[in-house]
């Protein structure tokens, strides 16, 4: 199994929104997303929450049941969408994937 983690710092204002309009976009296209290929094993895309300690504003944690699993969600047109849709609104990007 694949873990694959992502998060992203939004910018302020980016396409007249606000960080947590926007993060509220981004959480919709990641859901979008959660039946692209088979072999998705998990994917919970979620935003930081008030009062709770955050430096990011959305998170991506899934799992995929092999690297193949991973390399197609990675090639999907629903991926490729959100990747050119998510460039203008963000200031960061950190990932990590690891074998479980």
């Amino acid at each position: 199994m694949i873990k694959h983690i992502v998060m992203w710092k939004l910018k302020e204002g980016a396409e007249h929104a606000t960080r947590a309009e926007n993060a509220l976009r981004v959480k919709e296209w990641l859901d979008a997303c959660r039946h692209a290929v088979p072999g998705i094993l998990r994917f919970d895309a979620v935003i930081a929450q008030d009062g709770l300690e955050a430096t990011c504003d959305v998170m991506l944690y899934s799992e995929f049941a092999s690297r193949e699993a991973l390399e197609a969600y990675n090639a999907h047109p629903l991926h490729q969408l959100l990747k050119t849709r998510m460039a203008p609104l963000r200031e960061s990007r950190h990932s990590f994937d690891y074998e479980a």
